[in-house]
């Protein structure tokens, strides 16, 4: 039986995490511009409500039971440039239409979550980076996203910036207002495939057996849906307008504390600057201020879990965030890379399991599978991204506990920013249209086509 090894925390509040050592790898040089900041967010009306936090955590709960499962994505680091209604509905519409084959193959509904309306603060390797100006060597602080600073390689630019919070706030409502409105409306033609952007099927590369088993998959998927069309309008506009929930990482504690705050008729404190935050690997340590901050929040808490992650400890960390065992609390989301996978899962699984917490597993395998190309250009395998995630798929399975649900970094553009996939897309041609500031994302065939994979995969 496990004994959590930790100590007896002190009173929480939103701001205890302050007397902590942050973590956050930058540093605001105004303090009282900073207050300043942090006071006028404070004042500003939530982007969230705690109801909808607690609808998501009862879908979460039923995850973790097996009736539905997760489907996350959205972009590495959001841009508020990026805040248009071009870049929004395509976001938007690429998550539903996998959501869509998802529906098909799992055959349970699925949580459909963006990485969107506030994922605009990314941490980094390193605090610092260096480059080549003009033939001298320069040093900036790193780009942690634009709640942070900007992405232009000049001390100016550079510098944290507290206003960019109140700027990051007004964007994310902008956002979260424009899906609201999109998933009330509902999108013309989601629930028809044969409208779909399906032109990988069609690759060279593909084989025949792939190829038809692609085909096979639309076909069904189209006739369900005309089907569902059939039975009448109210069956249409069920399907077509969703509910649609947010999440993003909380690593600027200064914004996310801020609209942290009691509702009436609610005893606990929500963070409403999104429905699910997480924290990252590398500020998940027991003692950090991300975990003193994340565990008096009563929204659902996501926790990425690297290779080098220690069993014990992960039992202590959900103690600490999910001490009465709340079904729908804690999520799992698993980054350990295609070659790790299967050394390092099985045991996390079975800790956890034996300990009886009430967790829902996730899978990411986006974070762990970064590779650099001879030119020095950062991408991902859509073949390690595919491995990790089956070989995730069948570990749980065997330990009899299925994989709950998936998290990826997409965009639902023609981007060039991940090798392979049917497509064929080669470190040669990185460079056509690569334009991530951070990571490398799916692009819109990749995203499409790992979810009929994913799908069939879960479908047996």
């Amino acid at each position: 039986m496990h004994e959590p090894m930790i100590k007896s925390k002190p009173a929480w509040s939103p701001d205890s995490w302050r007397a902590l050592e942050p973590c956050h790898q930058f540093a605001y040089p105004d303090p009282k511009a900073l207050e300043a900041a942090s006071e006028r967010l404070a004042s500003l009306p939530p982007l969230v409500t705690s109801w909808e936090i607690e609808a998501l955590k009862a879908q979460l709960a039923e995850a973790q039971e097996g009736k539905r499962f997760v489907l996350q994505g959205g972009d590495c680091a959001e841009s508020l440039d990026a805040c248009t209604p071009d870049e929004v509905t395509t976001r938007l519409k690429i998550l539903l239409q996998m959501s869509l084959v998802l529906v098909q193959g799992t055959k349970k509904p699925v949580v459909r979550m963006g990485r969107f309306a506030g994922q605009y603060a990314k941490p980094r390797s390193s605090p610092t980076e260096t480059r080549e100006v003009d033939g001298k060597q320069e040093t900036h602080e790193s780009y942690f996203g634009d709640l942070v600073n900007g992405p232009a390689f000049t001390a100016e630019a550079r510098a944290p910036d507290p206003d960019r919070m109140l700027r990051g706030y007004h964007h994310a409502a902008m956002t979260l207002n424009f899906v609201r409105s999109l998933c009330e409306a509902g999108f013309a033609d989601l629930h028809h495939p044969e409208y779909w952007d399906l032109r990988f099927f069609s690759n060279a590369a593909l084989s025949p057996e792939k190829r038809e088993r692609f085909e096979n998959a639309s076909r069904e998927l189209a006739s369900a849906l005309r089907f569902m069309e059939a039975l009448g309008e109210k069956s249409v506009d069920d399907l077509s307008r969703v509910r649609f929930f947010t999440g993003h990482e909380g690593l600027n504690l200064y914004y996310e504390s801020a609209q942290t705050r009691q509702v009436p008729r609610r005893n606990d404190y929500y963070n409403l600057t999104t429905h699910m935050p997480w924290i990252g690997e590398r500020t998940r340590a027991l003692d950090s201020a991300h975990v003193e901050y994340f565990r008096g929040i009563a929204n659902p808490i996501g926790v990425k879990v690297g290779p080098k992650a220690d069993p014990v400890e992960l039992l202590d960390l959900i103690d600490v965030l999910n001490p009465h065992g709340e079904p729908g609390k804690m999520v799992i989301i698993t980054r350990l890379g295609a070659e790790h996978v299967g050394k390092v899962l099985p045991r996390l699984v079975r800790v956890v399991s034996s300990a009886h917490k009430p967790v829902l597993w996730v899978c990411d395998p986006m974070h762990a599978n970064g590779i650099t190309t001879p030119q020095g250009v950062k991408t991902r395998s859509f073949d390690d991204i595919l491995s990790e995630l089956e070989e995730t798929c069948d570990i749980h399975a065997s330990e009899g506990h299925p994989l709950g649900g998936v998290h990826f970094e997409l965009t639902g553009h023609d981007v060039t920013e991940c090798v392979g996939g049917a497509g064929g897309l080669r470190a040669e041609d990185l460079h056509q249209n690569y334009t991530s500031h951070c990571d490398p994302r799916l692009n819109y065939e990749q995203s499409l086509e790992i979810a009929f994979l994913l799908a069939r995969k879960l479908g047996g």
